[in-house]
């Protein structure tokens, strides 16, 4: 996963969901984005692969106060939390599955 690194804390009130005991991959989406289904697969294997990793999809279009706090432009994008939240990395687009574990390496 490219993009930069983040900075800034999400907590779980702020996702409606809990975060992974080790990190979280927070996928903003929208309803009708193509790349934003093969996201969500790709994410969802790597969460269930490595263990204390969860992943939270967010409708972009529903949370619009944090899309823009967050300075989100376009989906998908995914953030990748360390285990309190911080944000370590950021990419939009879809990612490729070995860059997701890369950018995990740096959570962890």
């Amino acid at each position: 996963m490219g993009g930069r690194t983040g900075a800034g804390t999400l907590s779980a009130a702020q996702l409606g969901e809990e975060l992974g005991d080790r990190a979280t991959l927070v996928q903003f989406s929208s309803a009708f984005c193509q790349p934003c289904r093969a996201t969500r697969r790709t994410l969802a294997e790597v969460a269930g692969m490595v263990e204390g990793v969860a992943h939270v999809e967010i409708d972009a279009e529903a949370h619009l106060t944090l899309v823009r706090s967050l300075g989100i432009s376009r989906t998908p994008t995914v953030l990748v939390l360390d285990a309190t939240g911080r944000i370590v990395r950021r990419a939009a687009g879809q990612p490729r599955t070995a860059d997701v574990v890369a950018a995990l390496g740096q959570a962890m």
